[in-house]
């Protein structure tokens, strides 16, 4: 321990040597949880509509003012014909055309079939789902309006009442915080373990410790402990910014998110060290790294979810270690969910620790 100790000291007083270093490891992760909660919500507003009205009556006045209240559409344009709408859609002025045929209040009122045409710009698949499925929704509660307000049907009906557990305003932010605050330690973790040792072969300074008689666990574990340490400090910071900036505290055990931070950040830090000791610059370091996290972090199911990708798919991200971080994340932090509720995701990422960092400790050599 005596050993370690000293490696700890060298270690902790290069990282400080260096501002810039020391600027990315804690204002970095502070401005990107600040500015990404905000940027990922899968809530879609503020699409533009064309409305083009041959009927011109008060039922498709009444339609097109219902859907001008609501937050989800701005009536961009009433152009006169389809193919006016659709040239809009073309150049890029609008989202969705919505065409009202002639006739629409009269068979309304009559309680016949009518039915309304919806065009979406389908390049942004989600926002034409999306916006389609509102839509759809606003006109569907019109025309039950409409029913009702002509005895057509009685009121008395089937009433659903909805509830959302764990999220009930279903705020985006409660959901992404945590999300994100995994996707940042991952990357603090992996990167800075991953250039780690390629910075002492790039210096030199490499050769100096393999003529010491220091172990090669010891020489791993001087490496591990000041980074483990460091994101350990980054995730305090990013609860400290989600309680503040976005008022997510967490309803489980935040003993229990840190034991499981603990054994999470010896997984992907173990990986990052095994990338250094195969690396031989810190360009290639940065790279394979930037690889692996990239699968992992689109594999994760952070902004999609895993039940609804391809069955292989499915089967990496169980091979993902932030997969298991994120779903702890949000089972402790929205559920509340206790130690034997995340006991899978735990045993699982300990074994990948162990074995990316067993694996870095045998690959490591004690010669040029």
């Amino acid at each position: 321990m005596r050993t370690v100790w000293f490696l700890l000291i060298k270690e902790f007083r290069q990282i400080f040597r260096n501002p810039t270093l020391v600027r990315i490891i804690f204002l970095v992760p502070v401005m990107q949880l600040l500015i990404l909660p905000l940027a990922a919500d899968y809530e879609i507003r503020n699409i533009t509509l064309a409305v083009v009205d041959h009927d011109r009556s008060s039922a498709s006045r009444e339609l097109v003012s219902k859907i001008a209240a609501s937050t989800y559409f701005l009536v961009a344009s009433a152009p006169a014909t389809y193919a006016s709408a659709l040239r809009s859609v073309e150049e890029g002025d609008c989202d969705i055309i919505l065409e009202i045929p002639h006739g629409f209040g009269r068979e309304l009122a009559r309680d016949q079939n009518t039915t309304v045409m919806i065009a979406a710009n389908a390049i942004n698949g989600v926002k034409a789902g999306l916006g389609s499925s509102y839509l759809g929704a606003i006109i569907n509660e019109f025309s039950g309006g409409v029913l009702v307000q002509h005895r057509k049907v009685r009121r008395e009906g089937i009433v659903v009442m909805s509830v959302n557990w764990f999220n009930p305003q279903m705020n985006y932010a409660l959901f992404m915080v945590p999300g994100i605050l995994a996707v940042l330690v991952t990357m603090m973790g992996s990167y800075m373990a991953a250039l780690n040792i390629v910075r002492e072969k790039e210096t030199g300074t490499i050769e100096q410790v393999n003529v010491t008689p220091i172990r090669k666990h010891h020489f791993i574990l001087g490496k591990l402990i000041p980074f483990w340490i460091l994101g350990m400090v980054v995730f305090t910071i990013g609860l400290i910014v989600g309680r503040i900036a976005y008022g997510v505290v967490p309803e489980g055990s935040v003993v229990l998110l840190y034991g499981f931070v603990a054994l999470f950040l010896l997984s992907i830090m173990g990986l990052g060290l095994l990338i250094s000791t195969y690396a031989a610059t810190q360009q290639q370091a940065m790279f394979i790294s930037f690889f692996f996290i990239m699968i992992f972090i689109l594999l994760s199911g952070l902004f999609t979810s895993i039940e609804s990708m391809p069955a292989w798919a499915q089967v990496i991200s169980r091979m993902n270690p932030v997969t298991y971080f994120v779903e702890v994340m949000r089972m402790v932090i929205l559920k509340g969910s206790s130690a034997l509720d995340i006991l899978p995701q735990a045993g699982a990422v300990l074994i990948f620790g162990v074995v990316f960092t067993l694996w870095a400790v045998m690959n490591y050599r004690k010669t040029s």
